[in-house]
């Protein structure tokens, strides 16, 4: 079969958003609660705390958002929660209250759409919450509840909140607050396909699936493609899948995954032994231990072999997320590691994601920490952010850093180099992840084009009949073309 996906995905930088920590807006009017006890923004965020983040403050930072270069976000769940995360879901046809309602959500997509910005939702659908109705209902009815075949329940009496008593039903990795729903029930399966076609009527981009590869039902997610594409045939839909994803990738699935295949490798190899262990021991996403030049590149080229190249267009590729501690406090506060593997991340084929904040090298350790709120301007990393500026407007300047072919042309010691091919435009990119002076001699026979001018970082070139010489400073990067 043809793989169809979604072609503006290809051309996309994302920007993650977590909507409690990005920004409160700044007319109290608009917002439920005024004067509520939220937590400081600056300090410390803890596990329960709210910073009262909202969609009309978001909406007043677009212009911020479209000034980095940014053309999609992606937003952790919006929908009414009992949860800062808001991965506890209350209700799938209401933005939460605290964000603004379905209200501030509207003005918010209709603000992005006018400024070419695509949306994207996070859908948990495998698990909801102990405040979801029909969960609730159970709480209150027992046996009697006519939503009991909703869920996993195994026995009676259920304890939703004492560790006392066994749970008797099935919560996910056996949180008693996250229930998970019975998807093999049919009125189960045809709710969740209908929230996720009601929000693509509404105007969203997009879905990304929290932990799809839990709902096991043959055929769940081949309907859901194919009910959410009759919709909106440009639809993105990607899955958080943390490692090998064939089973959902062959076009029948998602679009793409969160591609920690690559964020892993290219971590490792541009902080190497300066990545803090304790920092990243959570699920598959091991960036350690360091690797050298040659390793990353096997790497690469097994990750480039694994998926068609449609689906390697419209991955997700990132190097942090919610999920993770922040880049620069994984890389033991080294700035270079941050720029050189940001310089990977914009140069690689799919659609980079950046986690808001990291581009002003805002810190933070695993969860909750990872989840601070946005640092006010004076707070900033001005040569972090400078960085990213100036890598997603190359990539929205040359084509062939989106869609081009990527070859590898020099790995050894710590000194890597690939091209990015589209027809008659040809683009070199360079790391030096050790810390000595590097050079390359490429024979001109793999490459196309004579590069002419430096277009990122410091470097010195030399082009003659019979090589191209290739020099970086220590911790640098660069881009000619």
């Amino acid at each position: 079969m043809q793989i169809q996906t979604p072609d503006w995905v290809k051309h996309a930088v994302f920007y993650q958003i977590f909507p409690d920590r990005f920004a409160r807006s700044k007319q109290p009017h608009k917002r439920l609660l005024r004067d509520a006890r939220w937590e400081a923004w600056e300090a410390m965020p803890t596990l329960q705390g709210y910073k009262g983040g909202d969609l009309w403050g978001i909406i007043e930072q677009l212009d911020y958002i479209q000034g980095l270069g940014i053309n999609a976000i992606y937003f952790t769940p919006i929908f009414q929660s009992a949860s800062n995360h808001r991965y506890h879901t209350h209700d799938y046809y209401q933005v939460d209250p605290l964000l603004g309602g379905n209200e501030a959500f509207r003005e918010l997509l209709d603000a992005a759409h006018e400024r070419k910005i695509k949306v994207v939702l996070d859908g948990v659908f495998n698990h909801a919450s102990r405040g979801l109705f029909f969960f609730h209902d159970i709480l209150e009815n027992g046996p009697h509840s006519p939503w009991v075949d909703w869920f996993k329940i195994t026995d009676w009496p259920l304890a939703p909140y004492t560790g006392d008593l066994p749970a008797n039903y099935e919560g996910w990795a056996g949180n008693r607050a996250l229930p998970v729903f019975n998807h093999d029930n049919p009125e189960v399966r045809e709710y969740i396909m209908e929230i996720g076609e009601y929000w693509l009527k509404f105007g969203i981009d997009g879905w990304r699936l929290d932990v799809p590869f839990e709902i096991k039902t043959p055929g769940f997610w081949e309907e859901f493609r194919d009910r959410i594409k009759a919709i909106n045939p440009e639809a993105y839909i990607v899955g958080e899948v943390w490692g090998d994803s064939r089973e959902w990738l062959d076009g029948t699935q998602f679009d793409g995954v969160m591609n920690y295949l690559f964020t892993a490798p290219t971590v490792a190899f541009t902080a190497g032994d300066r990545v803090v262990l304790e920092q990243v021991q959570t699920r598959d996403y091991q960036p350690y231990p360091p690797l050298f030049a040659a390793e990353y590149a096997v790497k690469i080229q097994e990750l480039l072999q694994l998926y068609p190249w449609e689906i390697q267009l419209t991955q997700l590729n990132l190097l942090a997320s919610h999920d993770t501690a922040r880049l620069i406090t994984i890389a033991g506060d080294d700035q270079a590691s941050v720029e050189l593997s940001t310089l990977l991340l914009l140069t690689f084929p799919g659609a980079p994601s950046i986690y808001y904040g990291d581009e002003v090298g805002l810190p933070g350790a695993i969860d909750p920490d990872s989840r601070r709120g946005f640092p006010l301007e004076a707070h900033w990393n001005q040569e972090i952010l400078k960085t990213h500026r100036q890598l997603i407007a190359l990539r929205h300047k040359y084509p062939a850093l989106r869609t081009g072919a990527y070859q590898v042309l020099f790995a050894q010691g710590e000194l890597y180099i690939f091209t990015r091919i589209l027809e008659t435009e040809e683009l070199i990119i360079a790391v030096n992840a050790g810390t000595a002076l590097a050079t390359a001699n490429i024979d001109p026979a793999s490459l196309h084009t004579q590069p002419h001018a430096l277009l990122y970082g410091v470097a010195e070139f030399e082009w003659d009949s019979t090589q191209l010489s290739l020099t970086l400073p220590p911790r640098s990067g660069c881009i000619l073309g």
